[in-house]
Order: structure tokens, then sequence, then C-alpha cells
């Protein structure tokens, strides 16, 4: 039952996508995401869904969309690049089967995140686009918040719609995107259209954001509590009732304790006591060999090059109780250990060269987002205040994920590309509202209030605004 639902799902999005190409682009977004592919048990398993969404979304583009004059920005080369030297790192790389596969979707992730700004040019389409990737997300986050609140989570426990611990179903992974996409809730609560801001709308929202921080607690996954912290970080910085919102969160988390399971408050304890903590003393072993590899091989040594580390730590082993306690430490060999860092991933893979492209790939990010917010806050004109406001969820959004990113290897995480692609595509689009090689945006606003000013007093008719799109 469940695969002829995804099915039919995948097959009306591909119809209605012959008269709007642009939710071939959409219909990607949600199997890339969600996998459809891997939640089923019969048909769907054996048709490359992913691979026929790509094709659609590339090829609807090409052939029926409506194009403006397509700009490729720095960002994108950067992207372009990264792919290109990837490639390249790949033909060298230690294990080749195991490349192989990670460059498989690799590819299509950077590719398809340097096309999505050419195609998604409008506010409605920003709005789809962030829709499709929120509610997609959203489903695999209410899925394990109920499950959550019922008590199936748990460390390495908790069952999402997969029984798979990689891509975004991985523990921490999840956790990240979760509180990453609280800030783009809020957006929706404000200036979104496709559902408008209604009573139903704000408490869905609310909802899925409650939803959305349960994951952490779920998963038990500990990078978690670190995005919620940066999230409220970042809440305080955009909030005039700084005192008011600090001493009502304190008191929020000491009346939400009681309630936490013990395996969960047992588990964030250990990161005080890293050198106790099998998972934070391997992790720091790993981040130690990669610059001890790449001093040897400066250009990276390919896709999943650390499972070429091997290496010997000490773990004190605690027996007793109470008051009778003994420890000893034992020494642990250990090898093929994952980085467990976005940055040391990128330099034990790509090298330098790859890790400073990508670096700059996130600079450039939060710059060009800071830069819109403050441009557009001074505009002041409340047609465009959406893409103030937008520039800000992306900018968060993307802080919360370098901050998850810290502690697990998801330089290459799809739904992050995406973020990026959308983030230069609103570059691109904010362009148009004082390019001086085209009517502006609020010229052109300003002329059909004028027509319409005038009709109205020969007519007699009540004067509008046209939504911008």
């Amino acid at each position: 039952m469940t695969d002829l639902f995804l099915l039919g799902f995948f097959a009306v999005f591909l119809f209605f996508g012959l008269k709007r190409p642009f939710l071939w682009i959409c219909l990607y977004l949600y199997v890339d995401i969600l996998a459809p592919q891997k939640i089923g048990f019969g048909p769907i398993t054996s048709v490359p869904v992913s691979l026929i969404a790509f094709a659609a979304a590339f090829g609807g583009w090409l052939l029926m969309d409506k194009k403006t004059r397509p700009t490729f920005t720095l960002r994108q080369a950067l992207m372009l690049f990264l792919l290109g030297w990837a490639w390249f790192t790949m033909q060298g790389a230690q294990f080749p089967v195991e490349a192989a596969e990670k460059w498989d979707w690799v590819w299509k992730t950077l590719l398809f995140a340097i096309f999505l700004p050419f195609t998604v040019t409008t506010k409605l389409r920003f709005e789809a686009a962030a829709l499709i990737m929120v509610l997609t997300a959203g489903a695999i986050i209410i899925s394990g918040g109920i499950k959550t609140v019922f008590g199936g989570g748990g460390y390495g426990t908790l069952s999402l719609f997969v029984n798979d611990n990689s891509g975004i179903y991985e523990s921490s992974t999840i956790s990240t995107v979760a509180i990453a996409i609280i800030p783009l809730l809020y957006w929706f609560t404000r200036y979104g259209t496709v559902f408008k801001p209604s009573l139903p709308v704000k408490l869905f929202a609310a909802g899925l954001a409650g939803a959305c921080l349960l994951i952490p607690i779920g998963t038990e996954a500990r990078t978690g509590l670190v995005c919620i912290a940066m999230l409220c970080l970042l809440v305080l910085r955009e909030s005039r009732h700084k005192l008011l919102l600090m001493v009502g969160g304190v008191l929020l988390c000491i009346a939400a304790f009681p309630f936490l399971p013990q395996s969960y408050a047992d588990r964030m304890a250990t990161m005080m006591t890293a050198e106790e903590d099998e998972s934070a003393s391997t992790r720091m072993a790993v981040w130690e060999w990669t610059l001890d590899y790449v001093d040897e091989k400066p250009l990276g040594g390919g896709f999943e090059a650390y499972r070429a580390n091997s290496f010997t730590y000490r773990m004190p082993q605690t027996t007793g109780t109470g008051n009778m306690t003994s420890t000893r430490y034992e020494k642990v060999v250990d090898e093929g250990r994952a980085y467990h860092s976005a940055i040391f991933e990128m330099l034990g893979e790509q090298g330098w060269p790859g890790l400073a492209a990508w670096l700059l790939l996130q600079a450039l990010g939060l710059y060009q987002m800071e830069r819109l917010r403050r441009r557009m806050r001074k505009k002041g004109d409340p047609n465009v205040a959406w893409l103030g406001h937008l520039a800000i969820a992306l900018q968060y959004a993307q802080l919360i994920y370098l901050v998850g990113a810290l502690f697990q290897g998801i330089a290459w995480q799809p739904f992050i590309m995406m973020l990026a692609g959308l983030q230069i595509a609103l570059v691109i689009y904010a362009k148009r509202y004082d390019s001086p090689a085209e009517a502006t945006i609020g010229a052109r606003l300003a002329a059909q209030r004028e027509t319409q000013a005038t009709h109205a007093v020969a007519t007699g008719a009540k004067p509008s605004t046209p939504p911008l799109r």
C-alpha cells in the first residue's frame, strides 16, 4: 500500500509538471530529501525515482519553462570548482569503490544546487521550493517527534521512515536539519502566500517547531543540543526583550528537565567529560590523524579517505559502585572511523584547495545574506519586506548547519546545498530591485499603483496593490 501511494504521488507530480515544469524542480527536492525509494518494500525500490526526477527537472526547464537571462555567480563557480575538484581527487582515491558510491550522489547534489538559481525567479517559486523542503523534512520530523513523545526515542534507536542511518536520516543530521528549518517556519507564518498566515497555519508551524525541538531529544544526538543553543542565540539577536527571553528560556528548561528521559540526561552529561566518552575520544584522534594525513597528501585522498585511519588511545574503565570504585586505563585500537566534522571531511578528502573553496562558499553565503537583510531594512519598502526576512531565515538556517557541521561529516549534505541554491537565487532576484538596466520592482509597483489610482478616480472602483511575484 505504501508503495502504491508513493508511486501515485510521484506520478501526479510528473503529470501536472507537463503544464507547470517548475513542479518537477519541486519533485526532485521532495525525492532527494525523503528518499521514497527507501521507504517502500515493493515496486518503488526498483524504480529510479531520483534519476527520473533529476532528468525531469533539468529537461523541463530546458525545453518547457519560461526563462529569464541566466546569471552565473561566484558561489556557483565555487560549486562548479568543487564538482571538478572532487572528480579529480576521486581519480586517485585510496578506496575507489567506496569513493565511486559517494560520488554517485555528490555530483547530483552539486549540479542541482548550481542549477536551482536558474529556475527560482519569482516570489512564488521561492516560497514553493522552500515549502516543499520544509514540509518534506517536516514529515520525517513529525514522525520522529510523535515517537519521542510516546517513549520511542533513544540513541541509535529512534525509528524514522527508514532503518537506514545515513543521509538525512542519520541522528545528528536530522537533528541539525530539524533545528535549521525553524527560522523558515517563522518566515512562513509572516509572509506565506500559498498558505496564508492564518491561525491554523500558525498552529501547524508551532506544532512542527515543537516536533523539531523534540528530534534532538528522541535521537539523543548531542549535536542537536548545540544547534538548539545556536538557535537561542540567534533569537536573542533579533529580540528587543533579551532579558525577558533569557529568563523565560531558563525557566522553561528547568520545567522541562524532569520530563526528559534519564538516558538523554546521561548522554548530554558526557559532553562535559570528553575523556571518558569513546565517541569524543575517537573524534579527536581522527582529527589528529587527518592533519597528519594532509601533511603527506595536501591535495586530499578522495572520498572515503578516512577508511585508511588507524590509531591507539587509552580509555578509562570504571568499575564498582558508590564509594567502592576503581578506574583503570585500557588500550583501545581503532580504525576506519568517520571524520565527525565537515571541516575535517573536506580536508581529508579534498585537501587544502577543497577546504578553502568550501569555506569560501559558506562565508560568502553568510556575508551576502547579511548584506541583503541590511539593504532591505534600509529600503523600508513593505512590498519587498519578505525578501529581507527570507535572507535572515536562510542565514540562520546556514549558521545552525555550520554549528552542527563542526561535529559531523555533512559537508555535502543535499538539504544544505539546496539552501545554498536558494540563497544564490535570492541574491540574484534582489538585484532586480534597484537594477539600472531595467525597471525596478519598486518603480513598476509605483507605476501600477498610479495607473490603478487613475482608473479608480475615473470609474469609482477601489484601487488595489498587485502582489509581487
